[in-house]
């Protein structure tokens, strides 16, 4: 007679408390081994919490944790790694300054004797790599990669400490399409290989199509296990937030005739002296999304950061409107200097360019803008000021927090987006950088972000919005370029263009404009 083997996780009653929010309450999840076990829910649902409690960063206040039929108790994620458990956080855990072979090992160098020996760490690093796909290469330095590369690292990383669970915490949150396809090849390799995989998620078409289990979060709680075939997307939003998906969509045009940013032959060389913006013109009129689609690391980046004043480019003209009409040459202007003339921006990595983590939400509220009012009087810091428009943001942007004086770090990823879109929105800027600006949060936060992006273009915000999701990009904008090597190389019209038209220019494939 055959019987079942144990659980891979068990988490039973979980209960986890903190000053003024219980993160998780009564918690009960069972995660079969060798399958994909998919755990959704909105941001701020308690996904994270609990996974940080299963890998041992947090003690939970109530409920047990088994691992393969035997109870633990985990201290520390060293306990968690001991016990085979591995996790790779939303936002990368890597020293840009260091290797990718310098990072894996960091915490667990081999040794040969007493000497360091990273001969046989590069080739392990180079088995695991080959063995699932993951193209890595160990001597790397960590800044130089991209954000698909810099995940595939993280899950080397673990992989190398011989983890047999692996929590993957909204991993697709920075990948493009043709780069999610890939990580799930890999997940069903190591599937294949008997490792089990905690796939935290808000993406639901993802999640239909990798999971073999899913269980919903709702406001801290379980309510409901499901099998991915039983279930549609539509229904497993409701579940997550009680109502159906949000869409995408502009509807009426609001495009005006007045150019807020002109940008002209821009060109821009990368540290390495490699073109990385080959001659780039565009004009965005106000009422007016431009849409920018493009695999990652085609030029995206650089261009937003040369509209900001972050990099000089090499040649080039870029102008900027006023709310009057007038044009003023910024090309040579400081970051704030185009912060005052109106330029609102929204960064692809939040924790790299967004937020202070350890700052509360209202200092945040001030970064970047701190010259503006609210934020000062004269040449002085207006606290009160600057505090009572955190509350505003946190009221309309519902932005989910005990307090504005808590750290941005008490925030899951979803919240502090919003605070960042309610931050970036304020004192009606004239153009709007959006990089990715739903990168990471669910359905209703993203509903909600689309909504204040519609609302401000109907004011005549002019809006460049780059995003790795093709259908929010066709739904968004008004206008649709595509970005490859450096060079717009197709535009379209949002109206007819198909995700597959785009994905094929994207791509090099397609040639049409």
């Amino acid at each position: 007679m055959s019987t079942e083997p144990p659980a891979a996780v068990e988490l039973t009653g979980i209960t986890k408390r903190f000053p003024g929010v219980i993160a998780n309450s009564d918690v009960n999840i069972t995660v079969r081994a060798g399958t994909v076990h998919a755990i959704v829910g909105e941001n701020g649902a308690g996904k994270s919490t609990l996974m940080k409690i299963l890998y041992g960063m947090q003690p939970p206040d109530e409920g047990t944790i088994a691992v393969n039929g035997a109870p633990v108790s985990f201290g520390s994620p060293a306990d968690a790694i001991r016990a085979g458990i591995g996790m790779v956080h939303q936002h990368f855990m890597l020293a840009d300054n260091l290797t990718v072979l310098e990072n894996v090992v960091l915490g667990s160098e081999p040794r040969k004797g007493v000497a360091l020996d990273f001969a046989a760490a590069r080739a392990k690093i180079r088995d695991i790599s080959d063995a699932y796909g993951l193209g890595v290469h160990p001597d790397r330095l960590v800044d130089d990669l991209g954000v698909g590369e810099r995940q595939r690292v993280e899950i080397l990383k673990v992989l190398y400490r011989g983890a047999r669970v692996l929590i993957l915490d909204e991993p697709t949150a920075v990948l493009v399409p043709q780069e999610v396809d890939e990580l799930f090849g890999n997940l069903r390799e190591l599937k294949a290989e008997g490792l089990t995989i905690l796939f935290i998620s808000h993406k639901l078409d993802e999640v239909l199509s990798v999971a073999d289990d899913i269980t919903v979060i709702r406001r801290g709680t379980t309510v409901a296990s499901v099998s991915p075939s039983d279930v549609t997307a539509r229904e497993l939003a409701e579940l997550m937030v009680g109502s159906a998906l949000p869409v995408p969509e502009l509807r009426d045009s609001t495009v005006t005739a007045k150019p807020v940013l002109t940008v002209k032959n821009l060109t821009v060389t990368g540290a390495d002296g490699r073109l990385v913006l080959d001659d780039i013109s565009f004009t965005i009129h106000a009422g007016e999304v431009l849409g920018i689609a493009g695999v990652e690391g085609n030029g995206q980046a650089e261009l937003v950061e040369a509209l900001m004043g972050i990099h000089a480019p090499n040649a080039g003209r870029v102008t900027l409107g006023d709310r009057a009409g007038n044009q003023r040459d910024i090309t040579r202007a400081s970051t704030r200097h185009r912060r005052e003339a109106g330029m609102g921006y929204i960064p692809e990595d939040r924790h790299r360019q967004g937020v202070l983590l350890e700052a509360s939400l209202w200092e945040n509220r001030v970064l970047g803008h701190q010259t503006r009012p609210p934020n000062n009087r004269g040449p002085l810091l207006d606290r009160k000021g600057a505090k009572a428009d955190t509350r505003r943001i946190v009221s309309e942007y519902d932005v989910r927090t005990p307090s504005i004086e808590v750290n941005a770090s008490a925030l899951s990823g979803g919240n502090q987006q919003k605070l960042i879109v309610g931050r970036e929105m304020s004192g009606r800027p004239v153009v709007l950088l959006a990089s990715h600006p739903t990168r990471g949060v669910d359905v209703g936060a993203q509903a909600a972000i689309w909504d204040h992006i519609r609302r401000a273009r109907a004011q005549e915000l002019a809006v460049l919005l780059i995003s790795a999701d093709l259908d929010e990009l066709i739904g968004m904008s008004d206008t649709l370029a595509v970005i490859l090597r450096g060079r717009f190389v197709a535009e379209y019209d949002p109206r007819t263009v198909t995700p597959e038209q785009l994905g094929s220019a994207m791509t090099g494939a397609g040639k049409e404009g």
